[in-house]
């Protein structure tokens, strides 16, 4: 089976579209939110190159094409922002003070986890980044002396976590500010749950895809000292 999916160039790119419109058709077929596009595409892709015993290799060959388009499709999102500019300019004080605080809440905790766990200084630098863009994440644990691959898997499994529990966590805590709930979910969960905060509403995306980029550079510098904390 690897054989014969390996002569083809684009047999990962036509496995995750596949696998991401089944999820879709879930979503719109049951509307829960563990019916989420991103984990059922990714839970189908693993069951499927498990079972034909694909190589991951052979898979990335053809997948990686659609990585390409991570790049421009995160810049996009300053189009939303721009279009709320206005709004930024009003709240950008209470915005940097809900980034700041979220990302220094996210490597609190992996501290405490990692101290709770007895993780290795390895270990515990690869998570520390784990609410972060993928290319921002892998650098930042690299540098740090950890495992950029896990740091990427994290972070996706960070993401979608994000995406399904943004809304019930916004009932659960009563939060209603469009603001407040785009820099909650563009700050714990970067570009998988601005996708989600996009489909609450404009102003959601637009904080969320502003949050991506502050977040990212509040984390390298938090990173990097409290990698020596532990």
């Amino acid at each position: 089976m690897n054989d014969l999916f390996s002569g083809s160039v684009f047999f990962g790119a036509f496995l995750s579209l596949l696998f991401y419109e089944a999820g879709l058709f879930c979503k719109r077929k049951w509307k829960h939110p563990l019916a989420n596009p991103l984990l059922i595409a990714i839970a189908l892709t693993i069951a499927f190159l498990v079972i034909c015993r694909i190589d991951y290799g052979t898979y990335y060959e053809g997948a990686k094409y659609i990585s390409y388009l991570l790049t421009p499709a995160t810049v996009c999102l300053a189009v939303p922002l721009y279009e709320q500019i206005s709004l930024l300019k009003k709240n950008a004080r209470a915005i940097l003070a809900g980034i700041t605080a979220g990302v220094l809440t996210s490597v609190v905790l992996i501290l405490i986890l990692s101290l709770l766990f007895g993780l290795s200084h390895a270990e515990y630098v690869t998570l520390l980044p784990k609410s972060v863009t993928t290319a921002i994440g892998m650098a930042i644990s690299e540098k740090l002396g950890g495992y950029p691959s896990l740091t990427a898997a994290v972070i996706i499994i960070t993401g979608v976590c994000g995406s399904i529990l943004a809304e019930p966590v916004c009932r659960l805590f009563h939060i209603k500010d469009p603001v407040a709930k785009g820099v909650g979910i563009g700050t714990a969960s970067h570009a998988i749950g601005t996708s989600k905060a996009m489909e609450m509403g404009d102003v959601e995306g637009a904080m969320s895809g502003l949050s991506i980029a502050v977040a990212g550079v509040i984390t390298v510098i938090m990173a990097a000292v409290f990698s020596g904390f532990y």
